[in-house]
């Protein structure tokens, strides 16, 4: 699923480790993801947070997609900064699940993030 994302491929992003329900993924910030404030944009960091969100939500192979998610800021990141997101499931119900993803800046928390996915029907 990840090789055939085209712009988590473009930001750079690699996954570093996975297995079931779980992926720790690594991204650099660039100049292009910072913004008028001099820091990685709230959006790059929801993309990388939600790639690794992916990741681990359809680690159990049928397709699965994002039902909702949201993220809290709790430091900036800048650029240069090389980043690590770490996906857990919490929960899987049915069709639906729920994973947190922490990104981190070495040891610094930089957002915690909650995903809810649902399994797709077969096609």
């Amino acid at each position: 699923m990840l090789a055939a994302d085209r712009a988590s491929n473009a930001l750079g992003i690699e996954l570093v480790e996975s297995g079931e329900g779980f992926a720790r993924l690594r991204m650099a910030v660039t100049g292009a993801m910072v913004n008028g404030h001099g820091t990685a944009h709230g959006g790059y960091l929801f993309l990388f947070a939600d790639t690794a969100f992916a990741c681990a939500c359809n680690s159990h192979g049928p397709v699965t997609v994002a039902a909702g998610a949201d993220i809290t800021f709790v430091a900036p990141a800048w650029e240069g900064d090389v980043l690590c997101a770490t996906a857990a499931e919490r929960t899987r119900f049915g069709r639906s699940g729920i994973y947190d993803v922490t990104v981190l800046r070495g040891e610094q928390v930089v957002a915690e993030f909650r995903g809810r996915s649902r399994t797709t029907p077969a096609r």
